[in-house]
């Protein structure tokens, strides 16, 4: 029987070496910048991407994983004898699926063998999913049974995060219902949540501080009691803002598995530099 390989995406950008451990491919998003076009964390990584922003007249544009590359990506597993379960970035907020499936169409006698889900989410939201599932494939669960997981481990998980300043999702256009949200006070701190796929509007906080205080509050609410509890901190350039949200979540949620992770230069586009997030998968 074959063995179950995990696909991703890189946004959703699972530190590496749980990717290793736990055999999951990462398909990288495409970041241009002017005339340069890179691969979302291959080519160019966080601290370097931030580095650029700060100072550049250009800004950088994103655009989903191709057919192609896709396609690549799951011949080489299906020929290393692995069914392949895909698990991508909200078709809400990119193409990324469409191109999985594109892919997959590109392979009709594997088509069995090949299965697609979309998370309706980003980030270590994502990410933990794409864990759940890899390690339930590493005990043995098949194809049929890892799609099932990772549907259902879709309403066990959800990420809330701040932001400085709504201009890059509105720039990007991944703004979602936020949009209410544009030409607020500038000391309005947004809190935003993944919500059905889309980035839709929590409530607005006049201070960084109270608005991480506020995500936390967000994600003990969601998570009600249910265990066990896997928790990730998420940063745009804002390493010591996550770290002292990680410790407020931990202290009153009490995690099994804890994740400190940056986002990748394509979310970062999209979020913004100082963005902080907590995203959370609960009872499973």
């Amino acid at each position: 029987m074959s063995k179950v390989a995990v696909v991703t995406d890189s946004t959703a950008y699972i530190p590496h070496e749980l990717v290793k451990k736990h055999n999951i491919t990462v398909a990288p998003q495409v970041l241009i910048w002017g005339d340069e076009t890179f691969q979302d964390g291959v080519d160019i990584q966080p601290d370097e991407f931030y580095r650029r922003l700060a100072t550049a007249k250009v800004m950088p544009t994103t655009s989903q994983v191709s057919p192609a590359t896709l396609k690549t990506i799951f011949e080489k597993l299906l020929e290393d004898g692995y069914d392949v379960l895909g698990i991508f970035v909200s078709t809400k907020i990119s193409g990324t699926i469409q191109s999985a499936l594109q892919a997959k169409d590109m392979l009709p006698k594997a088509k069995d063998k090949i299965a697609i889900v979309d998370s309706l989410s980003i980030a270590m939201a994502m990410g933990f999913i794409a864990l759940n599932v890899a390690r339930a494939a590493e005990e043995g669960a098949k194809l049929a049974e890892c799609q099932k997981l990772a549907e259902k481990a879709i309403g066990h998980t959800g990420i809330f995060f701040a932001v400085e300043t709504l201009e890059f999702l509105r720039r990007g256009g991944r703004i979602g219902g936020a949009q209410a949200l544009l030409g607020t006070a500038l000391n309005i701190k947004p809190v935003l949540e993944l919500r059905d796929g889309r980035v839709e509007s929590v409530e607005k906080v006049r201070t960084k501080s109270k608005a991480m205080e506020r995500v936390v509050e967000l994600v003990v609410e969601k998570v009600a009691g249910r265990t066990p509890v896997h928790l990730a901190t998420l940063h745009a350039n804002a390493e010591n803002d996550a770290k002292t949200l990680l410790e407020k979540a931990v202290a009153q949620l009490h995690p099994v598995e804890t994740v400190f992770a940056s986002v990748s230069p394509v979310v970062g586009t999209h979020a913004g530099p100082g963005t902080v997030g907590l995203a959370f998968m609960a009872g499973m």
